[in-house]
């Protein structure tokens, strides 16, 4: 190469990054030798910073905006400035461009389900998914922690490491703040801005923030869901003799609809029919003035009794005092505490169903409570 050559390549460099990626994070500006000319033009765009890192230490932050790198003040020395070293200046610098926009859309959720202790339910198994977005807010601070000398740092290098930050602090919240299971769907905006609020201290160290976090879903085991469904179908069917004569003339018509079925399917249906008929008939046979027909008495098969309904759920009940609840409590619980004290007709209750905190007295089911002991003497008496 002849010293004209060389010459023209000592020309002005202009520096800059254009982003054509949705997942890079840091991007190492190449030059041959890591060599930086004097007077080249440093561009830094909106929604960048650039770190000039000059003999392996951290020179300068650049944030957006057009630089001339030949002020005195700049670590940047050029091979025309050294002639006794054969053009080659002993002085390498690098510039590392960082994205210092939104990464949006990153995905987190529970590897393992986590154990929790429900008012209602007891012991179970939760999972939960959802997403959130970081961005970096000190890029010196990433640099050194994170980067170090990655040319092209990505989102993926970082994002596990996350998602066990977020995934710890979602366990400890979610099992500490005592929100029964069928009322997480209902808080799932309020724990997502506490689970940030406790990772962001974490992720300040890495010279991050997490701007958003979303919990998407909050799930139980397939097994508990499905008694869970078992449980919601009782609950709409109501009256089961009702439901046990519409699935019976359900089964009836499909059986008359279904030629397929030959003998069999019509035996079947004339054998529910005839069912049918005598448990629907029941009800209105009457007995005459001397007694039931001879013929019914032997004949007509005593009608079963209906399955008792199932037992009512016993409601929990927590107690709020002095900004702090308490519970969960049963009713046999909160009777001991009314007679020993702890719980006053002006306490503030609540319960699964319930609109809002109330005053025990305001309660009717805790009411009767009180009833065992004198109310407080009206005034001036």
């Amino acid at each position: 190469m002849s010293i004209f050559d060389f010459l023209s390549g000592q020309f002005i460099d202009v520096i800059h990054w254009t982003d054509d990626t949705r997942d890079t994070m840091v991007w190492r500006f190449e030059r041959h030798g890591h060599e930086i000319k004097y007077g080249a033009k440093l561009t830094v765009r909106e929604g960048q910073s650039a770190v000039f890192i000059h003999e392996g230490q951290m020179a300068d932050v650049f944030t957006p905006g057009l630089y001339m790198l030949e002020t005195n003040n700049m670590p940047i020395m050029t091979t025309l400035q050294h002639w006794d070293h054969g053009f080659k200046s002993p002085f390498k610098s690098e510039i590392y461009f960082v994205n210092t926009t939104r990464f949006n859309d990153l995905k987190w959720g529970t590897k393992n389900p986590i154990m929790l202790r429900d008012p209602e339910f007891g012991p179970v198994r939760i999972r939960a998914y959802g997403t959130y977005s970081i961005r970096v807010a000190d890029p010196a601070k990433f640099m050194v922690e994170i980067v170090g000398t990655d040319g092209e740092f990505t989102t993926a290098e970082i994002t596990f490491q996350i998602r066990n930050i977020i995934v710890q602090e979602f366990s400890r919240v979610i099992a500490s703040s005592g929100i029964p299971v069928l009322d997480m769907a209902a808080n799932t905006a309020e724990l997502g801005k506490l689970i940030t609020s406790q990772i962001a201290p974490t992720l300040e160290g890495y010279g991050l923030s997490i701007p958003e976090l979303y919990i998407e879903n909050i799930s139980l085991p397939p097994a508990v869901e499905k008694a869970l469904d078992k449980r919601t179908s009782m609950g709409i069917v109501g009256d089961l003799d009702a439901y046990t004569r519409y699935s019976a003339a359900e089964a009836m018509t499909s059986a008359a609809e279904n030629p397929a079925g030959g003998g069999m399917a019509a035996g079947l249906g004339a054998g529910m029919g005839m069912a049918m008929g005598q448990q629907m008939a029941q009800p209105a046979q009457q007995p005459g003035p001397w007694g039931a027909h001879p013929q019914q008495a032997y004949s007509a098969p005593a009608a079963a009794a209906p399955p008792p309904p199932p037992p009512p759920v016993e409601h929990v009940w927590h107690i709020a005092e002095n900004g702090e609840t308490r519970g969960p409590f049963s009713k046999a619980q909160m009777g001991r505490m009314v007679t020993t004290g702890e719980l006053k007709r002006g306490t503030h209750v609540w319960t699964q169903g319930q609109d809002g905190w109330k005053t025990a007295e305001d309660v009717q089911e805790l009411a009767q409570l009180f009833t065992i002991l004198p109310p407080p003497p009206p005034p001036g008496v």
